[in-house]
């Protein structure tokens, strides 16, 4: 890699890990002798690789595309330098990581662009539609299924559609209770422009520090407090997206509409392949003025999930709602403490962590409170009060700091998630947790399988799956046949290929399954009509 600094601002997270730089987590002495012994690997089978000693591919742009690219935006928001290049070369998958690590030639954007309005994103589309530059937009960086590569196809280049720039509360309707952000905002900046007037908006997704609005659309992402405030495409009420045909308003300001298909549902999800989403009209509420949180054990998942789904059956009003299997409760991750201990350091005891927490009106949130903690004893619950609760929100976003020393330490570690009724969940949880294991056991390793539900619905729940075995080989082939066989389960046992994760370029080859042939015809039209030259991150979603 040249050692050219950067010339436009960074992304904040690490270039080849999770996170705040400066918050490095290492293993415990508890959770690398499990590593070690568990899955007979250390850090001595891990290769490595200086920021100084990254190879990307040259940029590809030419000196007039460069210069095209400038005239819309200006020179000192366009940068083809190195160090501008890497941090966007993808997103936090294990992959990515594990591709960081490699010393071969990595792929990157072939430029940065930063754009700061409509117009100039516009403007760009046109010039790269006409000198036939791919562009891929670019939110927190985030993405954990491919969102964010850099792939060129047949195009000459492929540029990063950097959107920090769209960074603003536009309109705050206190009687409606909407808002219009920016597409650049990130959870946190979101959060604190509406707190500074009173509101919330209330999504939480584990990505919260570093995504963005736009990003939450694009995937449809949920949050931790979905049982009470929805996903995220739930909270939408309006888009404003850029396309190679123009600039689309979607949605009237009538909460309702019967005036044919939602045009929104084409792009919540889309992930930048038919548009450019600059801006979010969004349900928010005021700031809630109480909270209360109560943990839960339950004797064994299939009990706790049983009174989860009659929770949300009765919808007795949970803000959050969650429940960790007994692997995951026995290593104690849902608080992000030491393998295999308890808040005291003592050995964790067995059964299943559920976790509620209530927000809202004082008398609301003691109503609902109430109503809850009466269902879930009746159905094999047990208090363990608000300690565990409060524990687990305050370390609600800790858990990926985790991967990095593990994956350093030769283990490899992903996660997957999905979504299915509740009558198939214990069914497909079992597939699921099968395959992973059998899979690992081609690989000669062990592993461990842990799972939580944390977005429940009238008719079934999510299933989010943490994965930890050895590194054996080409980690990343190894990772992509398991996954690769889990997908395929996922599809034959009444599964969704994707429940917030979204599609990326990881999932996309199991798209047909998953909306049938027509399904993707239908996209392929859509992607057709509004980008006719195929530039918007190519190679995403559509198969």
């Amino acid at each position: 890699m040249t050692t050219s600094r950067p010339q436009l601002p960074t992304p904040p997270m690490r270039w080849d890990g999770w996170g705040d730089p400066g918050q490095v987590t290492e293993l415990s002495g508890t959770q690398l002798a499990m590593v070690r012994d568990l899955l007979k690997v250390s850090a001595d089978d891990v290769r490595a690789v200086s920021r100084e000693a990254v190879r990307l591919r040259p940029s590809a742009l030419d000196a007039a595309g460069l210069a095209a690219l400038e005239a819309v935006v200006g020179s000192d928001k366009v940068s083809t330098a190195d160090a501008d290049r890497l941090p966007r070369a993808g997103g936090k998958s294990t992959l990515d990581l594990l591709r960081r690590k490699d010393n071969a030639e990595q792929d990157a954007p072939d430029a940065v662009v930063l754009p700061g309005s409509d117009a100039e994103v516009a403007e760009l589309l046109a010039v790269c539609a006409e000198r036939g530059i791919a562009v891929v937009p670019f939110g927190g960086g985030t993405s954990v299924v491919g969102g964010l590569d850099p792939l060129r196809g047949t195009f000459t280049a492929v540029v990063s559609l950097d959107l920090r720039r769209f960074d603003a509360l536009h309109e705050l309707d206190e009687v409606d209770q909407t808002a219009v952000l920016g597409a650049g905002l990130t959870g946190p900046a979101a959060e604190g422009l509406l707190a500074a007037q009173g509101f919330e908006l209330g999504h939480y997704p584990q990505s919260f520090r570093y995504a963005t609005i736009g990003g939450f659309a694009a995937t449809r992402s949920s949050g931790q407090d979905s049982a009470g405030f929805g996903r995220f495409d739930e909270m939408v009420r309006g888009l404003r997206v850029v396309t190679t045909r123009g600039v689309l308003e979607l949605g009237r300001p009538g909460p309702k509409n019967a005036a044919g298909p939602d045009l929104r549902q084409l792009f919540l999800g889309s992930e930048g392949v038919f548009g450019v989403i600059t801006a979010v009209r969004v349900r928010v509420h005021p700031v809630p003025k109480a909270k209360a949180y109560e943990a839960w054990t339950f004797p064994d998942f299939a009990t706790g999930a049983a009174a989860l789904r009659v929770v949300e059956q009765l919808d007795t009003g949970p803000t959050v709602l969650r429940l960790s299997d007994e692997v995951e409760t026995a290593l104690n991750l849902a608080t992000v403490a030491d393998a295999g201990k308890d808040d005291a350091g003592e050995p964790q005891q067995g059964g299943c962590l559920g976790v509620t927490v209530f927000e809202g009106e004082p008398e609301l949130v003691a109503a609902r409170h109430d109503a809850t903690r009466r269902v879930l004893e009746r159905h094999g619950g047990t208090s363990l009060g608000a300690d565990k609760a409060q524990r687990w929100e305050a370390h609600r976003f800790d858990g990926p700091y985790l991967r990095d020393p593990l994956l350093a330490n030769g283990a490899l570690v992903e996660t997957l998630e999905t979504a299915t009724s509740w009558s198939n969940l214990a069914a497909l949880k079992r597939a699921v947790t099968e395959t992973i294991q059998a899979k690992f056991g081609e690989y000669d390793s062990l592993c461990l399988v842990l799972c939580h539900i944390s977005h429940v619905y009238d008719t079934g729940a999510s299933l989010y799956f943490t994965v930890i075995g050895a590194q054996r080989g080409d980690a990343i082939a190894q990772w992509r046949d398991i996954k690769a066989a889990v997908n395929d389960v996922l599809m034959t046992h009444g599964g969704t290929i994707t429940h917030h994760h979204a599609v990326g370029a990881d999932h996309s080859d199991w798209m047909t399954d998953e909306i049938g042939d027509v399904g993707v015809e239908i996209l392929r039209a859509v992607k057709a009509t509004l980008d006719p030259v195929g530039i918007l991150n190519p190679g995403k979603l559509i198969p």
